[in-house]
């Protein structure tokens, strides 16, 4: 049996049916399917993917600091998928274009963005969140597996222009049952589509374990619609960033779809509105501290003498500062006066326009009275 097909018992573990470049320790594995693609890599750039893993973290518990203190109304936390995000979005070429789910927040850091981007959509300001056309990001998809569909769509587009990009799409394990992620392999595998898909499997859809959804691995579902896919150890940058290229060496060369799977974990909350400490075993979360994404890169770097006590803090102090700059953007921002959602929606008012105006100004003036 394939790694694809084998079930995932105590015997094959996740981490036992997963390609890996990178072990837990640190420690460099040779790997002759993943090493060519990541044949450039030297230390000096793999400290430049540590760096971000580190920043993404900060951000990540800046953004929990102020979702909690009632600045913004949710986040999605991605502690503990930071090789996932870096690896991956590193890998892309500026002309990709990213769909994401709405933990993809390493994807954002990765293309470009701004303090104030990560923020704006999660305070609910005007505006969403970025510049999709600027960051070629489209924006974080809410819906579960709808962004595989305008991935799907957006690459027909690309064929039908003769263009030589790739549209990448983000989701996760949870998502894989969803008809709209097998209704866009579906399309994707029937029209060639240059996409590609990612599975984040962090294990958990809400609270529901992946077990429960596949007793296989999730990378195995890609190659029944006639799609190949990649199983990687999503703990392991290198192991992320090689299977990114291989996927949109695939994708470019005009032979179709691919779909990689990264395994890795969910540390915190599905997000700020969920306790996970009602269904999760502490000792599984313990387990997977020992498999720490940003931990092996380091151990890595320090065996090699690429970095020591001070280039560590001084890449912890950057990215505190960066998690200041997102702070003071997020309080900085105006929040547009609620009668203004009415503005824009139509070229021209009408009667029934200014009739919703009107009950809504009625409803925020019984608050004024209180």
């Amino acid at each position: 049996m394939s790694p694809h097909t084998t079930p995932i018992t105590e015997a094959a573990s996740d981490l036992e049916l997963t390609e890996r470049i990178l072990a837990a320790d640190g420690s460099r594995t040779p790997n002759p399917r993943l090493d060519p693609y990541v044949a450039d890599i030297d230390l000096d750039a793999l400290r430049g993917l540590y760096r971000d893993m580190v920043v993404l973290r900060r951000i990540d518990s800046e953004g929990v600091a102020l979702q909690r203190q009632g600045q913004l109304g949710l986040w999605a936390p991605c502690n503990g998928q930071e090789a996932a995000q870096i690896g991956t979005a590193r890998a892309l070429d500026a002309r990709d274009f990213v769909f994401p789910s709405y933990r993809e927040t390493g994807v954002m850091l990765a293309r470009g963005a701004k303090a104030g981007d990560f923020v704006r959509m999660w305070r609910g300001e005007e505006g969403a969140a970025f510049d999709p056309n600027e960051l070629r990001v489209g924006p974080m998809q809410i819906i579960i597996g709808a962004q595989t569909l305008h991935a799907v769509g957006y690459a027909m587009g690309i064929q039908h222009d003769g263009a030589d990009e790739v549209a990448v799409t983000y989701f996760g394990d949870g998502a894989t049952s969803q008809g709209d992620v097998n209704e866009a392999m579906v399309f994707a595998s029937s029209y060639g589509a240059p996409v590609v898909f990612v599975c984040q499997n962090n294990h958990w859809a809400i609270s529901e374990p992946v077990g429960l959804q596949s007793q296989f691995p999730l990378a195995g579902r890609a190659p029944g619609f006639g799609i190949p896919s990649l199983r990687v150890d999503g703990n392991d940058v290198l192991a992320t960033y090689a299977a990114m290229r291989w996927a949109l060496e695939h994708a470019r060369s005009g032979k179709g779809p691919a779909y990689i799977e990264t395994v890795t974990y969910r540390m915190g909350p599905h997000t700020t509105a969920d306790d996970p400490k009602r269904y999760r075993d502490e000792a599984e979360l313990e387990s997977w501290r020992r498999r720490d994404p940003i931990s092996r890169v380091e151990a890595h770097l320090r065996a090699a003498g690429a970095i020591d006590d001070e280039r560590v803090a001084a890449i912890h102090a950057e990215a505190d500062g960066l998690a200041r700059e997102m702070r003071a953007a997020c309080l900085g921002m105006v929040t547009r006066a609620p009668l203004a959602v009415f503005d824009g929606v139509y070229a021209e008012p009408h009667s029934g326009l200014e009739r919703q105006r009107s009950e809504y100004a009625a409803y925020l003036s019984a608050y004024e009275e209180v």
